[in-house]
Formats: structure tokens, sequence, C-alpha cells
């Protein structure tokens, strides 16, 4: 699937949806990212919100930074990780995408089996003429 309308690079590819869903598919790496929406911080303080390794949270922070949710930009001896603000816009227009053409593909078949099915089934006749097949379960208590 390619989002139309998305930036330049991977975001706007079939990969790059992919990895923006992979990344947000973990929920250690959500909540990276609802923390570093409220300000940047650093690796080493959002390893201390963990019960897993500082290594660890550099693996969820560069799956992260891969899929374009956030950036690290160094401060000293620091890595600072932001959340980039036009990445829930990406996700949004992705999931956008996905529903229209899901919406479309249901709109269709319902159009599709409004035509081709005889106008007794669609009132509901059927239903009251399959009422004199015996139920095979009845009586089986």
């Amino acid at each position: 699937m390619v989002v139309d309308g998305a930036s330049e690079g991977a975001e706007g590819t079939e990969e790059g949806v992919d990895r923006l869903f992979h990344a947000l598919a973990d929920t250690t790496r959500r909540d990276i990212l609802r923390r570093c929406v409220r300000g940047d911080l650093s690796v080493s303080r959002l390893a201390e919100a963990y019960p897993m390794s500082f290594a660890a949270v550099q693996k969820h922070v560069a799956v992260l930074e891969r899929a374009g949710l956030v950036v690290k930009q160094r401060r000293g001896r620091e890595q600072l990780v932001r959340t980039d603000p036009d990445a829930v816009v990406r996700a949004r227009q992705a999931l956008d995408e996905l529903e229209a053409a899901w919406r479309g593909r249901v709109e269709r078949m319902s159009r599709l089996l409004s035509q081709e099915l005889p106008s007794e089934v669609r009132s509901g006749a059927a239903s009251e003429a399959r009422s004199d097949v015996p139920d095979p379960m009845e009586g089986q208590d």
C-alpha cells in the first residue's frame, strides 16, 4: 500500500508503512512515543522507566527512528529522543487510506449482492421458506 501525500522518502512506500505499523505494534514503543511527545528525553532517562536493559530500550528507540516516529539528537554526551510531529499524520493517512479501500470493497460487494440476489431473498422470503426444513439438532437435549 502506498500512502498518497506522505512526505518524501521511505514513509510514502509500502515498506515505510510496514515499518510504521510494526513500530506501533509494540506496547513499549508506543509508551516511549507517548513519553517523548511530552518533551525530549534522553535514551538513558527512558531506560529508567522500563524493566529491561538499556540496550533493549536503545533497540526500541532505533525501531521508532527507522519508522520515522522519533528523531534522535546528540546533546553533549546524551542522545535526546523527540517525537516527529508529522509521524501521527502519516499513520492517520495510512489508516484513512485502508479504511477508504475497505469501505469501497464493502459497498461494491453490497451493490453486487443486491443486484444478483432474487427479490424474494432480499425481502426475507427465503428465510421463511427455509423454516419448513427440520432442525437436525432439535430434540437432542
